[in-house]
């Protein structure tokens, strides 16, 4: 038996390369307030947070616009953006190689359009459970998801490994004290550090 008995993973910048569909999304409501486009630091963060977080950020010099863009981003449809969503290469193949007996799950801070992200690429038939910022009372980086799929499918969490990109998800398993492999993100402190899923795949076999 392998060292891990569970793999959780993010979703975007992991599982999906979503930057430009985000960065379609969180521009459309920009402009809707007659803002400017976002800046590379600002795309960064939206990538990392919540929905809810990201429009916050984006109008942080502007409480009132705040408030009403907030309620425009609930009316906005993100589906419109999904053409904008790619699949990481190598991501069917390896989730394939390790299940069973391996468990994988997506702990992500989508909210309302994981059903829909989840439908149009299939993921329910690749994880065993998949929980959103819908499905915690704290949104990573609190590790409250993390937990709740350890919980949910009874693995310890020395059990368990974590497979993220960004800051954030550094912060979830240091705070889950579990560790880390980190995707494409050399600035991250991991256990690994990979830049494809083959790498995942060799990893999680071993």
């Amino acid at each position: 038996m392998g060292r891990f008995d569970i793999a959780i993973f993010d979703c975007d910048g992991v599982i999906l390369d979503s930057r430009e569909a985000n960065r379609a999304y969180y521009n459309a409501i920009l402009e809707e307030f007659g803002r400017e486009s976002m800046d590379e630091k600002e795309l960064s963060f939206v990538h990392m947070h919540t929905a809810e977080q990201s429009v916050k950020y984006l109008f942080r010099d502007d409480i009132a616009g705040q408030k009403k863009a907030l309620v425009y981003a609930q009316t906005l449809d993100y589906t419109r953006f999904l053409d904008h969503l790619m699949m990481e290469p190598g991501v069917g193949d390896t989730i394939e190689s390790i299940r069973p007996p391996m468990l994988t799950a997506v702990s992500t801070n989508r909210s309302t359009t994981m059903s829909r992200v989840v439908e149009i690429f299939g993921l329910d038939k690749w994880f065993d459970i998949i929980v959103c910022a819908l499905d915690v009372n704290k949104p990573k980086p609190d590790p409250e998801g993390v937990f709740k799929i350890l919980e949910t499918l009874g693995v310890e969490k020395d059990r368990a490994i974590y497979i993220g990109d960004s800051v954030v998800d550094e912060m979830v398993a240091y705070r889950a004290k579990i560790p880390l492999i980190a995707y494409k993100n050399k600035d991250l402190k991991a256990m690994f550090h990979v830049e494809h899923f083959v790498q995942i795949k060799t990893i999680l076999s071993d």
